[in-house]
């Protein structure tokens, strides 16, 4: 046996060993230590969700979800803050029950003043417009004034009179406002306008944009209960979002799940937000046609592209009922499920493409109702 092969630590022994010629053996050494070399580089690379929720987010409930790589969670947390940052920013200006918002103050101010607006705000009332077009004025920001006398009729459990109704819709509608450049301007006084169903839906949408800015390649956004997801979780796959029985108002029961790559998520309905007049449930959803309440629709959800989108329709829908489906752009990506009726009669109206989402089908009626699932919120992963 020669010196060399001691001094490289090799045995004294053939040079087959294990049917492996030594050649072989070495390159497999190598080839071995270069795998587990990438499976480390992998490791540290795979994905990682972080998850934060802050408190005192538009009166509700908020999760925010990021996706990034391992070993840069610095960078994901900083992506949740600057999300978080965006949420309250927009309902910093766009809130009527912050007395001092851009639009409270447009709210307060006299017919004939413009009101300097910032950009967002005058993005959301662009769009607020453009859907009241699109839903054939089922979606209406300028009804503010029903919404007020509605929600005192609540406090005073007396319903309105027709003169008190017909004060409230003279101010109401698009006429009365003129959108400039970066203001606004009304015509008449008492007129103003509520952004609660396309605002949330909008700061929705921002905040996921801070996350996507901030280089993560996932990532979810949710409100009460509205959604906004891109991108996969961290384990790949898609997005999974509950839809929630509106016939249990204590939560934890669901129809089904959809699940979802890059959308909007939102649901209205009167299973949460009424009012009580006379012992009488009447829904916070006003018909700006009517200037009255509508219910016959205890629950309406929206997927699409964006949540924004998702949350004008949502709230169109309610007041136009299955037959607002005709309504919608068939390239638009909008799909929408309908609740109509109570418990024990109810019925459920989707567009072919909202089927399509679900991991299975939702029972249509009571007769259909299966054992309910229960999941731990309105969103998660798959």
């Amino acid at each position: 046996m020669s010196k060399r092969r001691y001094l490289l630590g090799l045995p004294p022994t053939p040079w087959v060993t294990a049917g492996l010629p030594l050649v072989t053996m070495v390159v497999t050494m190598v080839l071995a230590y270069g795998i587990g070399a990438k499976l480390v580089a992998e490791a540290k690379t795979k994905p990682e969700c972080v998850i934060s929720r802050p408190q005192g987010i538009m009166g509700t409930d908020c999760i925010l979800r990021a996706v990034g790589p391992q070993g840069q969670r610095p960078r994901t947390e900083a992506a949740l803050a600057a999300a978080e940052q965006a949420l309250r920013t927009i309902e910093a200006h766009m809130s009527t029950y912050i007395r001092f918002s851009e639009l409270s103050q447009l709210n307060d101010a006299p017919a004939g003043k413009a009101v300097a607006l910032s950009p967002d705000t005058m993005a959301v009332l662009r769009l607020s417009r453009q859907q009241n077009e699109q839903t054939g004025g089922a979606f209406d920001v300028t009804c503010l004034p029903l919404f007020n006398l509605w929600s005192e009729a609540g406090k005073a459990n007396r319903l309105p009179t027709d003169a008190n109704l017909a004060a409230a819709k003279a101010k109401c509608g698009w006429d009365k406002w003129k959108l400039l450049d970066a203001g606004v301007v009304k015509s008449v006084d008492g007129a103003g306008m509520g952004l609660g169903g396309v605002a949330k839906g909008w700061a929705i949408d921002r905040a996921a944009e801070a996350i996507v800015a901030a280089g993560c390649t996932g990532g979810l956004v949710e409100v009460g209960g509205d959604i906004r997801c891109f991108g996969s979780p961290a384990h790949k796959g898609k997005w999974v979002v509950a839809v929630r029985n509106p016939f249990n108002r204590d939560g934890g029961e669901f129809f089904g799940t959809l699940a979802l790559g890059n959308a909007g998520v939102c649901t209205s309905g009167n299973y949460q937000r009424f009012s009580v007049i006379n012992g009488r449930h009447y829904s916070h959803i006003i018909d700006p046609r009517s200037g009255e309440p509508v219910d016959f629709a205890p629950s309406v959800t929206v997927v699409a592209p964006n949540a924004a989108t998702a949350d004008g329709w949502a709230t169109a829908l309610s007041v136009l009922g299955p037959g607002g489906f005709k309504l919608l752009d068939a390239n638009s990506g909008i799909e929408a499920m309908i609740v109509v009726g109570h418990p024990k009669d109810y019925r459920i109206h989707e567009t072919p493409g909202f089927a399509k989402l679900l991991d299975k089908p939702i029972p249509r009626s009571p007769a259909e109702t299966t054992a309910s699932t229960s999941f731990s919120g309105d969103a998660g992963e798959k």
